[in-house]
């Protein structure tokens, strides 16, 4: 059985010396470390010849010793120094946990990056904006780069196949705009000024922005994840390999399908609110079709149906290139695909709705009130 680890001090002229015998490895240490750690002074020399064996625990106990007494160590094999040299390269300081920040600055501090990451999404979709107005330019000046069939393909996708959903929409926010502003008006006697509520308020706010954010979430979301698998897959990297550019291929179809149906569709919804509206106040009112298409005519200028018009294509295009944006963004992972298209679905609403506000002060300094 081989020996336990123990050493001798031997004083001499030029220092004091520690001459380690027996076994230096974990199971045989004993009381080693308690015995090191009384020794007070300088030790010049550390003594290995001796040692029988050393492992990793052994050599760390040793280099420890050396480091604190300023010693130098001897006697030790080739393959031994190199354990040695290991653990004395793997020795680096603890890095304690920040303290964690109170709860005002830990705020600023979310604050400021969700500014940054603001700002850096706003000049990436800038950039991509002005990278969809060359492409479009491109399509134009070359015209047989354009995707006729795949243009035809997203007007269905986005026009045709959400008449439904949108047509049920608007119709059952006409019937609660003209419920609400009866209860509201009957306190007034002013029942009849809930056709005007209906009119007004559908042709020139609501049918096209409730319309922008049904496209939002099923257009702008359906495209972050098509181009964003696409990504994925590496199609898109194919398609430049092969002279293709995806802008012109993918996000110009898609970014002319919404623009030109956008009009159409919030159109169609206010003509599907104002029929929702009229059919409640023939029921709860009691004023006939006839009367109420009347009044609609008498009381709706027709500015209101221009300023629906006027914004329809900026949402559409806010929404198509936030959608193709976002999918143009996806990197690493599929997970990456779900977070860009929520991502896309949430900016397209918010900017859709900051244009509205700003279209809505707009039109009210140029008179169309």
């Amino acid at each position: 059985m081989r020996g336990s680890a123990d050493f001798e001090r031997i004083d001499a002229g030029d220092g004091a010396t520690l001459r380690f015998t027996g076994n230096l490895s974990l199971a045989c240490l004993r009381d080693l470390p308690e015995r090191l750690n009384a020794i007070e002074g300088p030790v010049a020399r550390l003594d290995l010849s001796e040692v029988e064996r050393i492992d990793t625990v052994g050599a760390w106990l040793v280099h420890r010793f050396a480091r604190d007494h300023g010693s130098t160590i001897d006697g030790l094999e080739e393959d031994e120094q190199h354990l040695l040299d290991q653990v004395a390269a793997a020795e680096h300081p603890i890095e304690l946990p920040r303290k964690p920040a109170d709860p005002f600055t830990r705020m600023l501090g979310e604050v400021g990056d969700a500014i940054f990451v603001a700002g850096h999404t706003l000049y990436g979709l800038l950039g991509f904006m002005g990278a969809t107005t060359i492409a479009f330019w491109n399509v134009f000046t070359h015209p047989r780069r354009f995707r006729f069939n795949a243009t035809v393909h997203r007007f269905e996708v986005v026009g045709v196949s959400a008449l439904g959903i949108i047509g049920l929409m608007s119709f059952l926010i006409g019937i609660v705009i003209a419920q609400q502003g009866a209860v509201q008006l009957r306190q007034f006697g002013a029942e009849v000024y809930t056709i005007n509520l209906v009119g007004r308020i559908t042709l020139r706010e609501l049918g096209v922005l409730m319309t922008a954010i049904m496209v939002a979430g099923r257009s702008g979301s359906a495209f972050a994840a098509q181009l964003g698998t696409m990504k994925l897959t590496e199609e898109i990297d194919a398609m430049r390999t092969i002279g293709v550019s995806p802008m012109e291929a993918l996000v110009v179809p898609r970014t002319l399908a919404v623009v030109l149906m956008m009009p159409l569709l919030g159109f169609y919804a206010s003509l599907v609110a104002i029929m929702g509206g009229g059919l409640l106040c023939w029921i709860s009112l009691d004023i006939p079709p006839v009367t109420f298409i009347q009044r609609i005519r008498e009381v709706v200028p027709l500015t209101d149906l221009w300023v629906g018009l006027v914004k329809a294509p900026v949402f559409g295009a806010i929404i198509a290139i936030s959608g193709c944006f976002q999918g143009m963004q996806v990197e690493g992972d599929a997970e990456q695909v779900g977070n860009r298209t929520t991502i896309a679905v949430v900016q397209a609403i918010f900017l859709v709705i900051v244009l509205d506000a700003f279209f809505a002060v707009f039109f009210s300094e140029v008179g169309w009130i």
